[in-house]
């Protein structure tokens, strides 16, 4: 028989007799909500189910929920996990500025009474939400409310974020960590999600707190670093460092050995570096850490490198190229062999452009195969392979197994060594596309770099197809940057007339709330394509003098990383500062 709510959504979302039928069987069979069962089986929308919801119960249905000016008291008291579980989340009280009417239709006239909102996800679970309603009337005084009914998603999204923005201060954690110094490490293992772990210890407060408002601040690493008297922690937003916090010399040890129970590492050990890792989550977000501890003079320095695995890959039309090295590109990697080398310093991100290529070739025709260290993204539809020094899996030995896996396009994290390389070298001469990076200044020091390894010049002309070198340059936040005329001798230092910019707006940084007011938010790739034409590689039988092979390549038209970034300048991406800051002559 069916019931009014059945009825409501058959008729309204038009769903078919027999998709009916067939899910009251299963209610029967199984137990459960007939819209669960409707939705599980793609008959009807989560959205569909909650709006269906919302009519039978005349409670209004939110696809949104606002929190401009949302109150997180209520974190320091009620448990997150509780919310999570009955998917139930009170918004922002609101002082009513007009008389209106309650739930029941009565007169509100009181202004100073607080109006709370409480979003639910099932107006079915009376008992969770009394308890809930009743917390909140005691403890914060709330004389009226009204439920809406919201998505899972949604509800999900505003606890992460009410408990992200309700944690304790930095500075207040320290302090509470210098009341009670008395407060000692405990050897737990880590929570899967830092806004669930609310731990009374200040320690593990602290460092919980230090990695999610890096995680927040878009931070790529975290710095401990101690000296004589003092401890600093600092985090690399963009490229550049910022002191995050200066807590008490006292801690040090405590707060360094946190981080190592984390990381599964020897806390006893403080005289050899050490390597680990650590997996958390912060809400919706899944960030693998590479930690590194070295001895120094005054204590072990510690460096986290933060990977936020949730971020969508780029593709190759995301990392900034302008149009004709975006068609080179295009072209190069639809080469049947040879070898594609990416260079530049750490942190340039090499990586993210080489999984931008791979996404960009990535078919079922095609067998691609990758040994990385360590493994960034998983790419459906591609084997990857992590090196593991412990075990002897080394670049050199993963890649000699993988040519025997009958591959069409090899990814080699890094060529680090001459065994590696006359690997690469010949996987690329017999028929594999290879890509992988090189640690140099430039395109052309790239050639210097593999003669330097061992790899004979001939076999580097015969294999090498091209060089790409690339930095990152800082974006102007849209929000605060400013024009500006440049003088003769800013101009001067990049090598540009006042004729050359006329026509152009010339931007710089000056800071908002929206940039964390650095002036800059995001990051954009310059780069310049050393391509292996005939005279290049006659040029490198002969010598390999990269002084030499760059004003071959310049004599080509080959645009240098300096000169994509003037054109980034002249399109209001970035400024003259970061492009002198990042690209030599």
């Amino acid at each position: 028989m069916k019931t009014e709510l059945a009825d409501i959504i058959q008729k309204r979302f038009n769903v078919p007799e027999d998709d009916f039928m067939e899910a009251q069987s299963l209610q029967d069979i199984q137990g459960g909500s007939i819209l669960d069962i409707l939705v599980s089986k793609d008959v009807l929308t989560e959205n569909q189910a909650l709006e269906g919801l919302s009519i039978f119960y005349g409670i209004p249905f939110y696809t949104e929920l606002q929190t401009e000016n949302m109150s997180t008291d209520f974190t320091g008291r009620i448990p997150i996990q509780f919310l999570k579980e009955h998917l139930m989340v009170p918004l922002t009280a609101k002082k009513d500025d007009e008389n209106g009417e309650d739930q029941n239709g009565e007169s509100i006239a009181d202004e100073n009474d607080t109006l709370c909102l409480i979003a639910v996800n099932d107006p079915t679970l009376f008992q969770p939400f009394d308890d809930l309603l009743r917390y909140l009337k005691d403890n914060y005084g709330v004389k009226k409310f009204q439920t809406v009914i919201a998505p899972k998603e949604t509800i999900i999204s505003v606890i992460n974020y009410a408990y992200d923005q309700g944690s304790d201060s930095a500075e207040q954690l320290v302090q509470d960590m210098e009341e009670d110094s008395s407060s000692i490490i405990s050897e737990i293992e880590e929570t899967a999600d830092l806004l669930d772990d609310r731990s009374d210890a200040p320690l593990i407060k602290l460092v919980n707190h230090i990695i999610s408002q890096s995680i927040k601040a878009r931070a790529s690493d975290i710095h401990i670093e101690p000296y004589q008297h003092t401890l600093k922690v600092r985090y690399r937003v963009d490229g550049i460092l910022y002191e995050l916090l200066t807590p008490p010399k006292h801690i040090q040890s405590a707060l360094i050995s946190r981080v190592k129970v984390m990381a599964k590492m020897n806390i006893a050990e403080k005289r050899l570096p050490q390597d680990g890792r650590i997996e958390v989550k912060k809400g919706d977000q899944d960030i693998d850490i590479r930690v590194s501890t070295i001895p120094t003079s005054f204590g072990e320095r510690v460096v986290l490198r933060l990977l936020n695995k949730t971020s969508a890959l780029l593709s190759l039309s995301d990392l900034g190229l302008e149009t004709d090295k975006l068609e080179v590109v295009q072209e190069l990697i639809k080469s049947p062999h040879g070898i594609i080398l990416v260079t530049g310093p750490t942190g340039s991100g090499k990586t993210t452009t080489l999984y931008a290529v791979l996404s960009s070739i990535n078919t079922s025709d095609i067998n691609i195969i990758t040994i990385e260290d360590p493994i960034e993204y998983q790419i459906p539809g591609i084997s990857q392979i992590q090196v593991n020094q412990k075990i002897d899996l080394t670049f050199a030995r993963g890649l000699r197994s993988i040519v025997r896996q009958d591959p069409d396009v090899i990814l080699i994290g890094e060529i680090r060594d001459l065994e590696t390389s006359e690997i690469a070298v010949q996987s690329a001469l017999t028929g594999h596309l290879v890509f992988s990076t090189l640690h140099t200044n430039d395109s052309a020091g790239s050639i210097t770099r593999l003669v330097d390894i061992g790899v004979e010049p001939f076999l580097i002309s015969s294999s090498v197809i091209a060089v790409m070198a690339q930095r990152l340059v800082r974006v102007l936040c849209t929000d605060c940057r400013e024009s500006y005329e440049p003088d003769e001798s800013i101009l001067n230092s990049i090598e540009v007339t006042a004729e050359q910019i006329q026509e152009s707006v010339i931007y710089r940084a000056k800071g908002c709330e929206n940039c964390f007011f650095t002036g800059y938010r995001g990051r954009k790739s310059i780069s310049e394509i050393l391509v292996m034409d005939s005279n290049i590689r006659k040029l490198v039988l002969e010598t390999f003098d990269a002084g030499q092979i760059k004003q071959a390549a310049l004599d080509q038209n080959m645009i240098t990383l300096r000169e994509d970034g003037i054109i980034k300048v002249k399109k209001g991406i970035t400024s003259i500062s970061e492009v002198l800051r990042v690209a030599q002559k």
